[in-house]
Order: structure tokens, then C-alpha cells, then sequence
């Protein structure tokens, strides 16, 4: 049978990233860009890129904190990337050129993803260029992606309303650093701007609860149940007999009746 595929590449600029092809390929599939967290392009998220592959996506995952001078800090989290808007942007352009240009991949059919602290840089991306669709994992809605910063030069409440493709959010109620106020904020401006939106929350999921290489933060219900709703997001906006021309809220929360948001503690 056939496996899936994948390739190490340097990018323009000397940006390292794999590719996962889908088994078997003989047509040209959708492609996603996928923008890892904090911990730089460490293997949950190549495994992630083979997850999009075994969908049938073709999923390019950048290694967007190459220029941090000890990855190996980094990837064990005792190290941080402070990368800017700007910086994140070019990376994110250069990955999704390389897959415009691939036989493999269906040009107008790619979506971007970010997980975490790269969470708002899909929506940056797509303030910027056309893409097909946005994927924000447990990030975009903390105070700080409303501020003006150094690192985040332009406001999110300024960055949404030149966003033009549906937007996919997954959060978690025990998330200790976002809270249900947090999400409905950013949901709250994503119609206000009348943006397409599915924002999922998932009940007792902490930060980092699609992370299946840290074990107590990992969610394993949530997090399937997280992926299948974001391969059926994509499946129907990259549908041929999808409306773009159609604004659609879907917004689906659970929480426990006695939620409190500064009861919730970060997970290891």
C-alpha cells in the first residue's frame, strides 16, 4: 500500500520546512500551512502535518523560530521566540508560495494554521493575501493580541476586518490563559465585521490539549473531536458548491455551570 509522503526542504529566505504528501496521490489535493507553537517545529507538529496528509491534504510545516540560537532550549520550552507579525507573515507567504506552486496542490484551496502563540498569525496572513481558510488552535483572543506592540504592530480589531476567508477556532473552557470572554470577544468581532466563522470549545480542555507529547495537558476526546470538526470546516469551505458570497456564525461552547476562569492552572 501506498505511505505517505514527506520531504525536507529550505525554503527562500533559509526557511526550513517538511512537506507530508497524502498516500497515493494522483490528483492535485488541498494544502495546508501549518505554523507550529511555541516550542518551535518539534515532532507533535510534524505529526500533526501527517494527520493533515492522512486526510488528504498536502501540509507544509515551516519551521518558523529557525533563527532562535538555541533550539534545543526552545524546544524544551525553556526558551522563548518573541516573533514578530512581520517576520511570521514572510515565513507564512513563503510556505504558502511554495504549495501555490506545486502540481500536487489546488492553488486556491489553502488554509493556514496556528497553535498557540502563533494562533493570530493565520489571521494576519489572511489580512494580507488571499487564503482559503484560517485555523486558530487556543490563540488570537488573549488581551494582548488587542494591543499595539512591537511585536504585534497592528491591533487584532484592525487586522479582522480585512480578513476574507471563514475562520476556524478551537479552545478549551480549562484553559488558563483564555478564557470564555476572551473567545467571545473574538467571536463577537468576527460578526461585527460579518465574518464567517466556527468557533468550537471544549469543556475540562487546558491549554495545549491537542499536544499529544505532554501528557497532562493532552485531551484525547477533545482533541479528536477538535481535529474532526476542523477536517469537516475544511472539507466544506474548500467544496466546490461552497458560497463565499454567504456569511455563516457557528458557535458552539461547552462549560461546566459553576465555571471560573481563575480557578484554571496551566498543565504540564
Amino acid at each position: 500500500m501506498a505511505e505517505i509522503r514527506t520531504e525536507d526542504l529550505t525554503l527562500a529566505g533559509g526557511l526550513p520546512a517538511r512537506i507530508a504528501y497524502p498516500a497515493g496521490q494522483d490528483r492535485a489535493r488541498p494544502g495546508v500551512v501549518l505554523m507550529h507553537e511555541r516550542y518551535g517545529l518539534v515532532q507533535h507538529t510534524l505529526d500533526l502535518g501527517v494527520r493533515f496528509a492522512e486526510a488528504g491534504y498536502v501540509c507544509i510545516t515551516p519551521d518558523c523560530f529557525f533563527r532562535h540560537p538555541d533550539q534545543d532550549a526552545l524546544h524544551a520550552g525553556d526558551a522563548r521566540y518573541d516573533i514578530t507579525d512581520d517576520e511570521a507573515a514572510e515565513h507564512l507567504n513563503t510556505a504558502t508560495e511554495h504549495l501555490e506552486g506545486l502540481d500536487e496542490v489546488l492553488s486556491d484551496c489553502i488554509a493556514v494554521k496556528g497553535v498557540c502563540q502563533t494562533g493570530r498569525h493565520p489571521l494576519v496572513l489572511a489580512a494580507r493575501r488571499p487564503v482559503a481558510a484560517a485555523l486558530v488552535w487556543y490563540g488570537a483572543a488573549q488581551d494582548r493580541e488587542w494591543e499595539q506592540t512591537d511585536i504585534y504592530p497592528t491591533k487584532l480589531e484592525d487586522i479582522i476586518p480585512k480578513v476574507t476567508c471563514p475562520v476556524f477556532g478551537c479552545f478549551g473552557e480549562a484553559d488558563h490563559m483564555i478564557s470564555l470572554d476572551h473567545v467571545r470577544r473574538l467571536r463577537n468581532w468576527l460578526e461585527d465585521n460579518r465574518k464567517t466563522y466556527e468557533i468550537r470549545v471544549y469543556e475540562g480542555a487546558p491549554h495545549g490539549w491537542l499536544n499529544d507529547t505532554m501528557p497532562g495537558r493532552y485531551r484525547r476526546a477533545q482533541a479528536e473531536a477538535g481535529l474532526a470538526a476542523q477536517f469537516a470546516f475544511l472539507e466544506r469551505v474548500f467544496s466546490p458548491a461552497y458560497d463565499r458570497s454567504k456569511v455563516s456564525w457557528d458557535f458552539h461552547c461547552e462549560s461546566g455551570v459553576n465555571y471560573d476562569f481563575s480557578k484554571n492552572v496551566r498543565m504540564e
